[in-house]
């Protein structure tokens, strides 16, 4: 099945339980490409991931499911600062696509579905990302989709006693989508 038979859509309080779950697992299955930890994150309440998922207070904030057949095989967010001098900036975050469902496509749909959300945002101009170096699916993605990077951050994590780089990239929403 392509991508094609995939349905996007936005993520609510229902959904949380499900969401929960396939994030921990991401979370488990690659430690190094998240700045979450696995056993941070199973440590925190299903109330934390229902607050996540809420909208009030925070209701430029998105995170959309890819589900195939009715089970879910991808998320992706997005968050848009509350302080004003910010809020010409958000940042996609927890990408994430099931093993059994890469290579169809489905990351960049995520992924163009929150830069549509952010296109949405009044005043919004831009939104950043972090990426693990050397995650190259990942890296090729996000270039494909519009981001460039323009840094990279030493140690910007730590796994497992090993340092982690992070390239950061950032996709300028007045621009033309790449072809």
């Amino acid at each position: 099945m392509g991508r094609e038979s995939v349905t996007v859509r936005k993520l609510g309080v229902d959904d949380a339980a499900e969401y929960r779950a396939f994030r921990l697992e991401a979370l488990r299955a690659a430690p190094t490409a998240f700045t979450s930890s696995y056993e941070e994150e199973s440590a925190k309440p299903l109330s934390a991931t229902i607050e996540r998922l809420a909208t009030a207070g925070r209701p430029d904030d998105a995170v959309v499911g890819a589900y195939d057949a009715g089970r879910l095989v991808g998320i992706a967010g997005l968050s848009v600062p509350v302080r004003r001098q910010e809020r010409h900036k958000a940042t996609l975050f927890g990408m994430a696509v099931s093993a059994h469902a890469t290579g169809r496509g489905i990351g960049k749909v995520l992924v163009q579905r929150v830069l549509e959300i952010a296109a949405a945002v009044d005043g919004l101009a831009q939104v950043g990302l972090t990426v693990s170096e050397g995650n190259l699916p990942a890296e090729r993605l996000y270039r494909s989709c519009g981001f460039e990077a323009w840094g990279r951050e030493p140690r910007a994590v730590i796994v497992g006693g090993r340092s982690i780089v992070k390239l950061h990239m950032v996709r300028m929403l007045d621009q033309p989508d790449p072809a």
